[in-house]
């Protein structure tokens, strides 16, 4: 996110009223693009599948799900700008062009997200440092480190667990709380071939983007479709015609 970004301030209409934020000056995108094919490539593969695959922890219970969006916490404070972020039981207001709206500002969906994902491309983000503790007094339950190049260490893959206010690295990589796991896996996404971070569901199984729901649909009609001609012409070698 640029330099320029500003923070909001707060207008008082009449006196004993409720302040209200101006955020007419809030730079809630800047067109700056990020940094690599694949980090732009694993943000979307995120979301898609998540939206495509997923209903959430409860029967009911809305989630967003955003990638490269500015989070602003506090007043006269420069925002975070995670990877991805999933938020729950929340929903995308109705007019995302307002300028309230168009990021994921704390104050407006009355809680932090409670994911957020940092992808590694370079040893300047702090995604184990300054991050790390940022997001921890956010109080984000769960922060997932993607470290593809192994920038920060030996460790690929690090979850993190909030507990009594600070980040514990979990022994498994299970998001319990909010009925997600992650994995990596290698395979191919929108024509990239790598080892990509991965959601899990409650049960272990991977959400499928749409695109690999379409795929996995149109293999099972053509399954059936061979089933049912294998079935025909064995009526037909007894000297039954099926019927149409």
């Amino acid at each position: 996110m640029a330099e320029s970004i500003v923070t909001p301030t707060f207008i008082y209409q009449e006196e004993h009223e409720m302040p209200v934020v101006d955020v007419s000056r809030l730079v809630t995108e800047d067109d700056t693009p990020v940094d690599n094919i694949f980090s732009e490539r694993q943000m979307d593969l995120l979301v898609d599948s998540l939206y495509a695959s997923w209903r959430g922890p409860a029967e009911d219970m809305p989630f967003v799900a955003m990638a490269n969006v500015a989070l602003y916490f506090a007043l006269r404070q420069q925002p975070l700008v995670p990877d991805v972020l999933i938020s729950l039981d929340v929903r995308l207001p109705g007019d995302v062009w307002k300028k309230e709206n168009r990021s994921y500002l704390i104050w407006e969906y009355g809680k932090p997200p409670d994911v957020v994902v940092e992808i590694v491309s370079n040893r300047k983000g702090q995604e184990k440092g300054q991050k790390l503790a940022q997001y921890a007094r956010l109080g984000i339950p769960y922060y997932v480190v993607y470290d593809p190049y192994r920038l920060l260490g030996d460790k690929p893959l690090t979850v993190y667990t909030l507990r009594e206010g600070r980040y514990r690295e979990s022994e498994n990589m299970q998001l319990s709380g909010v009925g997600l796991g992650v994995t990596l896996a290698a395979g191919v996404y929108r024509g990239m071939q790598a080892t990509w971070l991965r959601w899990q569901d409650a049960e272990g199984n991977t959400l499928l983007t749409g695109e690999e729901r379409a795929a996995q649909a149109q293999a099972q009609a053509e399954a059936e479709r061979g089933r049912a001609e294998r079935l025909a012409a064995q009526l037909r070698a007894l000297g039954i015609e099926p019927e149409a």
